[in-house]
């Protein structure tokens, strides 16, 4: 009895650990030693000595990961761990429009085969069709991609 108890604690700790270690592999190993308790209270217990084993197993396993994600993160330790804000994304310059399109633009930067040009007063990122392209030259711009629209030399 004392080893499945040991076994348990053990697994628990160790899937417990798995929010200062990540990786998956010490939680992994966690599962094992829990599985190892039940197999052990299989062999001294029988059927419903496992079958009890592996729902104290799972009542611990819900327990430890109450106090992981629900009491931690309001710790002064847990504050330090968890991210409370969100992130949000914004780029340096602007996300090309449809209607730029056949303008004509000057590169900011040379352009080997990507760079910025200037539309309209806007920095954009710009991939040259025409390969390298020097800076403060004009160029069209033929077509756009997700972040960047697509010149060639004039």
């Amino acid at each position: 009895m004392t080893t499945i108890v040991i076994f348990f604690v053990v697994g628990v700790l160790f899937i417990a650990a798995e929010v200062f270690l990540p990786g998956g592999i010490v939680g992994v190993i966690g599962g094992l030693v829990i599985i190892g308790g039940v197999v052990q209270a299989y062999s001294e217990f029988g059927a419903q000595g496992a079958f009890i084993a592996a729902i104290v197993a799972v009542l611990l396993l819900v327990a430890a990961l109450y106090l992981e994600f629900k009491v931690l993160p309001n710790t002064r330790m847990g504050s330090r761990l968890f991210l409370k804000d969100s992130v949000e994304a914004k780029a340096g310059y602007s996300q090309a429009a449809d209607e730029i399109v056949g303008q004509v633009c000057t590169t900011l930067t040379a352009l080997g085969p990507t760079g910025f040009v200037l539309v309209n007063g806007k920095k954009l990122e710009a991939f040259s069709k025409s390969g390298f392209i020097e800076k403060n030259t004009e160029v069209k711009v033929t077509g756009r991609d997700n972040f960047r629209i697509l010149v060639s030399k004039i």
